[in-house]
C-alpha cells in the first residue's frame, strides 16, 4: 500500500492560481516544447500569465547562451511576446568557465556559442588543461554516458575537474529520451571527479532568475510570490524546493511512466513519486494549459 502523503493540487488553468503570484518561473524543454513542436497550450498559458501582470522568465538548462534558445524558440513559431525574459544554464555557467583557466571541451559543435565573448581559452591537450568544460554527448541517439568511460578515466589521471553545462540528464526529443550533459556528469561523480554544475536545480540559476525580476520591479521579489513551472524531477522539482518557491508539476513530462498514463496520472501514485525524493508540489496539471 502506498503511503499518504500530501497531494498537489490539480488545476486546469495556470491563471486560475496567478492571483497569488508576482513571477512565473517556466522551464522550457518539456513544459514549452519537446525539441520538435511547440504545445500551443503552453504558448496560451504563458501570454495569458503576462497579460494578468506576471513577470514571466523562462528558466532552461540549455547549455547555451539565452539568445541561441530564443533563436530555436522562434524556429518552433513560438512569439517573443511569451515571456520578459530568459536565462539558460550557458548563461550562469559562463562565470565557472571564465574562471576556469585552459578547457577542454566534450559536447556538440552547436554548443560552441556558450563560448562566445568569453576569454577562456580552449584546447585539445589535456595536459595543458585545467578543467573540462561538458555541453552534452557528442552523438546523443547512438550514444550512451557509459561510452565516455575511458575518456574520462583520462580526464581523472590528468586531475580536471568538470564543468556541466546542462544539469539535465535526459531530455524529450519528440517521442525519444536523449541524454543531456548531467548523465555524463552522474558518471563522472561516480568515477570519482569533481563536477561544479550552476544551471537547475542549483541556486545560481535562480538567484540571477529573480534579481533580472526584482530589477524590473523595482524592489526584492518574495520568495512566496514567485511560482516555477516543470517536469523534470532532479532539476525543476528539486530547484523549486530548494529555492523556497512554490512549484506547479507538469505530469506529461519525463516522469510520466512513473505514476500513470500520459494526461490521465494517479495521483496517489505522483504525490509518492515526489515526496520519495524528498519532494512536493502546490500543483500540477497534465500540460501547461
Amino acid at each position: 500500500m502506498l503511503q499518504e502523503v500530501p497531494q498537489p493540487e490539480a488545476i486546469e488553468h495556470l491563471t486560475d492560481v496567478l492571483g497569488g503570484y508576482d513571477v512565473v518561473l517556466c522551464d522550457v524543454w518539456g513544459v514549452l516544447h519537446n525539441g520538435q513542436v511547440a504545445y500551443p497550450g503552453a504558448i496560451s498559458a504563458l501570454m495569458a500569465a503576462r497579460e494578468a501582470g506576471a513577470f514571466v522568465i523562462m528558466v532552461t538548462n540549455a547549455p547555451r547562451p539565452w539568445l541561441q534558445v530564443r533563436q530555436f524558440m522562434q524556429r518552433l513559431n513560438v512569439p517573443d511576446e511569451i515571456c520578459d525574459a530568459i536565462i539558460t544554464s550557458g548563461d550562469v555557467t559562463r562565470a565557472l568557465i571564465e574562471t576556469a583557466g585552459i578547457v577542454a571541451h566534450l559536447g556538440p559543435d552547436k554548443d560552441d556559442t556558450l563560448y562566445h565573448g568569453l576569454s577562456a581559452e580552449r584546447t585539445n591537450d589535456l595536459s595543458s588543461a585545467q578543467g573540462v568544460v561538458v555541453t552534452g554527448l557528442r552523438d546523443d541517439i547512438n550514444e550512451k554516458p557509459e561510452d565516455y568511460h575511458p575518456l574520462m578515466r583520462k580526464w581523472l589521471e590528468h586531475g580536471l575537474p568538470m564543468i556541466c553545462a546542462n544539469p539535465d540528464i535526459v531530455v524529450e526529443v519528440g517521442g525519444r529520451l536523449a541524454w543531456c550533459a548531467g548523465a555524463l556528469a552522474r558518471e563522472y561523480a561516480k568515477l570519482g571527479g569533481q563536477v561544479s554544475m550552476a544551471g537547475k536545480p542549483y541556486a545560481p540559476i535562480y538567484d540571477q532568475a529573480l534579481d533580472i525580476a526584482a530589477t524590473h520591479l523595482g524592489q526584492p521579489v518574495a520568495r512566496e510570490r514567485v511560482i516555477a513551472i516543470g517536469d523534470g524531477q532532479p532539476t525543476d522539482v528539486t530547484g523549486a524546493n530548494d529555492a523556497g518557491v512554490d512549484l506547479l508539476f507538469i505530469s506529461n513530462g519525463i516522469h510520466v511512466a512513473e505514476y500513470g498514463e500520459r494526461d490521465v496520472p494517479d495521483m496517489d501514485r505522483l504525490s509518492a513519486f515526489l515526496h520519495e525524493h524528498g519532494n512536493r508540489a502546490r500543483y500540477t496539471m497534465p500540460a501547461l494549459a
